[in-house]
């Protein structure tokens, strides 16, 4: 009966230090983006069908000794669209903004790729969609993929890309 325990304690210990593990990488991941990047969005225009590119800055800061981050976006040409989100990484590692974390990955270069996806509403006409978030972080490169996937659609659609580098 005490090795069935041993082994039912040595277990759990492991898993605990499994999943301590996947928390620190996504908090370390996002502890690696502080400070200033420059870049540009594209974005697709629903209205045209077309893509659309202009430049786009971050700040990203953490917040005190939290898991959560002060994204700072600046618009050089559109300084009134200038904005700052708050995003948040979950003690457990599983959410970035509530959204469910569906894959981290290390890239073959060296940098780290994160995907996420959370239902919403996208579109001029607000369809319901599935909404895809991909994070690849490196030492000089930052983007941010958002793709939508409608309702009852197979393919996914670009909705915008912020890439950034420093």
């Amino acid at each position: 009966m005490k090795f069935f325990l041993s082994i039912i304690t040595i277990g759990l210990s492991f898993m605990a230090c499994s999943a301590q593990g996947k928390t620190n990488s996504t908090i370390n991941d996002f502890n690696k983006l502080q400070g200033n990047w420059k870049g540009s969005l594209t974005y697709l225009d629903y209205s045209s069908g077309k893509p659309y590119t202009m430049p786009a800055d971050i700040k990203i800061e953490g917040i005190g000794t939290t898991n959560q981050y002060s994204f700072s976006n600046i618009y050089p040409n559109e300084p009134k669209a200038n904005s700052i989100d708050t995003f948040i990484v979950s003690v457990d590692g599983k959410l970035i903004n509530k959204e469910t974390v569906k894959s981290r990955r290390s890239l073959p270069n060296g940098d780290v790729e994160i995907i996420t996806e959370e239902p919403g509403t996208d579109g001029n006409d607000n369809k319901s969609a599935i909404i895809r978030h991909t994070y690849t972080i490196g030492k000089f490169k930052f983007q941010i993929l958002k793709e939508v996937q409608f309702i009852g659609d197979r393919k996914w659609i670009k909705r915008h890309d912020y890439s950034y580098s420093r």
